[in-house]
């Protein structure tokens, strides 16, 4: 078990758009284990790649007792939306109403670079669509309205683990083109 550090809101990795995956190696399927363990440890329901300080595009999940990944990800989104509770690995302790599509198709590859369709609803959507969302830079508190996005950043203001000294910088050992330091 390879459990990891996970960056928190405010580390720059966190606004950083992630790297597609072109290496499917020995260090890709390392970096999978060490996010499922990771996520499994904290537990949440899904983890991505950046949280962990690697910026790639690959994220896991764990959904009703079924743990997966996806390298790549891109999504087709429902038009019928579901508002729900979300929370994040990264800014523990928080949860707000956030707007999601209802459903998702994900296709993308597996650590191995086998395609891999993923469709899902409700609790999965909204996790494999909050897990892109990392990989894209963007944090669930970016979804939320003005004025939810205020008590967003208040709750975070006041949250005991803002304003730790700032997260060591590891460099990834896979081909981030600099996104990974």
């Amino acid at each position: 078990m390879s459990v990891q550090a996970i960056r928190l809101f405010g580390d720059p990795l966190l606004r950083t758009p992630a790297t597609d995956v072109v290496d499917f190696d020995k260090e890709l399927r390392v970096l999978v284990k060490d996010l499922q363990d990771t996520m499994l440890d904290a537990p949440g329901a899904g983890l991505a790649a950046p949280q962990i300080g690697v910026g790639l595009r690959v994220f896991t999940y764990n959904v009703d007792d079924v743990v997966g990944h996806l390298v790549n990800p891109t999504l087709d989104l429902s038009d019928e939306e579901q508002e729900g509770p979300e929370g994040c690995l990264s800014l523990p302790g928080l949860t707000f109403e956030t707007k999601r599509a209802l459903s998702v198709v994900a296709k993308g590859q597996n650590m191995w670079g086998e395609p891999v369709v993923l469709e899902g609803s409700e609790l999965l959507a909204r996790c494999v669509q909050h897990e892109t969302d990392h990989l894209d830079g963007i944090l669930f508190i970016d979804r939320l309205d003005s004025d939810a996005r205020r008590a967003a950043m208040r709750a975070i203001r006041a949250a005991e683990w803002a304003g730790e000294h700032p997260p060591t910088v590891r460099v990834s050992p896979h081909s981030t083109f600099g996104l990974g330091m």
